[in-house]
């Protein structure tokens, strides 16, 4: 199993690296809802189906420039998300994950204001690349650690610009508490020379979660993009008309989690970490919905996840 799993990252790591360059257009950078935390267990495998669904979504915003053409405003705003990745951990200092995302997104170009609020169908949407570094790991569960994160994202539609997300990860653990916060710089690129707009968005992703069993856990989280950090990139006619669209989510979530074990004892690990190896297989369900707190972010997010480890 593992050694497929090497095989399948690898081959799209390099189908990645042969794509080209898109386009632009770039809305505020709105990525997967999850939270990046500083586990590594050497040679596990997790397969990941992370998930979105919103409702009360901002009206679309439009104005006519010139007889019979209208400019309409580039928010991201979409129906449906679904993310399938996979991730390996090659050493108790780093993790690397890939992954392809479908949406369900706003029309880019309707053919009249009446159209402006309409989606098109379920596709393919994106292909990423992302890696974890553990830099100070947090040892048996209690104390503050630190990692890094990089992620390269390629969007598959013709007019979306690549963009590269990095920034620190920074996570405490005490007892059954946990706190998590993602702080990351998203910079879009590529595209044709004369429409491009290589802006800078900040993003977050935070979560203070309480394990409240070996099978429960329960989690407030949130997560955010500023768009366009202070004057960066060039924007185009419909960013100068509409200007730029903050997003800001934040709820409840429960996780349950399903573990089969043998409990054997991993000697080859080192000492330093003293851990036992899982050989079984852990299974987790998450579960939540987060509230729009402004007008650019729908009214309601409904989240789900399943991550099954090796």
């Amino acid at each position: 199993m593992k050694a497929s799993a090497c095989w399948l990252v690898g081959g799209l790591m390099a189908s990645l690296c042969f794509l080209g360059a898109g386009g632009v257009h770039a809305g505020p950078a709105i990525g997967q809802f999850e939270i990046k935390d500083l586990e590594a267990e050497p040679g596990t495998v997790e397969f990941q189906s992370q998930n979105a669904h919103s409702w009360g979504l901002p009206k679309r915003q439009y104005q006519e420039v010139a007889p019979g053409e209208f400019a309409y405003d580039d928010n991201s705003v979409a129906q449906q998300r679904h993310a399938l990745e996979i991730e390996m951990t090659l050493t108790h200092f780093f993790r690397m994950r890939v992954g392809i995302e479908y949406e369900k997104e706003r029309l880019d170009d309707p053919e009249g204001p009446v159209f402006a609020n309409d989606f098109g169908g379920l596709t393919l949407d994106e292909i990423a690349v992302e890696g974890v570094v553990i830099l100070i790991p947090i040892k048996n569960k209690h104390g503050i650690g630190l990692g890094a994160l990089t992620e390269v994202e390629h969007p598959l539609e013709t007019g979306s610009a690549n963009s590269v997300v990095f920034g620190p990860i920074i996570e405490a653990q005490y007892g059954p508490w946990s706190a998590v916060a993602n702080l990351t710089l998203v910079h879009f690129f590529g595209g044709d020379p004369d429409e491009r707009d290589p802006k800078w968005d900040f993003a977050y992703a935070t979560q203070i979660k309480y394990d409240a069993t070996e099978n429960w856990a329960f989690a407030l989280e949130a997560y955010g993009t500023v768009d366009r950090l202070g004057n960066s990139g060039t924007p185009d006619e419909t960013r100068v008309l509409f200007g730029d669209f903050d997003q800001h989510r934040m709820g409840p979530l429960i996780y349950y989690t399903y573990r089969s074990e043998n409990n054997a004892i991993d000697i080859d690990t080192d000492a330093e970490f003293g851990e036992e190896k899982d050989e079984g297989t852990t299974v987790t369900i998450g579960v939540g919905l987060l509230a729009g707190l402004n007008q650019n972010t729908p009214e309601a997010t409904l989240k789900w996840s399943v991550e099954v480890e090796f």
